[in-house]
């Protein structure tokens, strides 16, 4: 019987020849994937319509090499970028109006202690310059009328000091509801300090009637 093609090469030498040359082939073109006949390495390509092989998913078919788990890149995250539209982020906006608001209101509070603080300090002025100086009579028989705040007001004066406030020697000032008989000067320094509340005093170069015809003087 004629001798096989395997036998008349194996006689001939050219198998063993063959077999050592794939032993010999590079260990890192194996490990790329390639053949000693420089095919591509298909012993892990997945079958059509099947799963992939020697892999886990998600890791593209390759077996996971030394056990050792997958490396992550190590990269951080890229920052949220700002935006280039102009508009100011909201949490930033309530911030900027709180602390607007809070400065406004304390602008505000100091500005109404300030104008209390001046008011109770004038308050104390005027206590101070009228204190002891009103010169009304608990017998005054006389009534000096006079307009004041829109209305018309009276003085109980005796004849002595009528005549006298019609001269503009005396005047009247309202203190608390009351009106109160004081010396020229008195009402002067009241000028510079509560005008207000100077309530009468009569101007002598002035004429003696309103511009309704009525004098000034006039007692009823």
């Amino acid at each position: 019987m004629a001798e096989s093609l395997r036998d008349q090469l194996l006689k001939s030498g050219l198998v063993k020849e063959v077999r050592e040359e794939k032993r010999n082939a590079s260990p890192s073109r194996q490990a790329q994937g390639g053949s000693a006949s420089g095919q591509p390495y298909a012993g892990n390509r997945p079958k059509q319509g099947g799963k992939p092989q020697g892999g886990r998913p998600g890791q593209g078919g390759r077996p996971n090499q030394g056990g050792r788990p997958p490396q992550q890149s190590g990269k951080p995250g890229k920052p949220a970028q700002p935006r280039k539209d102009g508009e100011i982020d909201l949490a930033r906006a309530y911030a900027i109006r709180a602390k607007t608001d809070a400065t406004e209101r304390r602008k505000a509070e100091a500005e109404a202690a300030e104008a209390a603080r001046l008011r109770k300090e004038r308050k104390r002025k005027i206590e101070e310059l009228l204190k002891g100086k009103a010169l009304n009579l608990a017998e005054a028989d006389q009534v000096r009328h006079f307009p004041y705040g829109d209305k018309i007001r009276r003085v109980h004066v005796d004849t002595a000091q009528l005549a006298a406030i019609n001269a503009g020697e005396l005047g009247v000032v309202q203190q608390g509801g009351r009106y109160l008989v004081v010396d020229k000067a008195v009402i002067e320094e009241l000028r510079a300090i509560a005008p207000e509340f100077v309530a009468l005093m009569v101007d002598p170069d002035a004429t003696s009637e309103s511009d309704d015809g009525v004098p000034d003087d006039l007692m009823w």
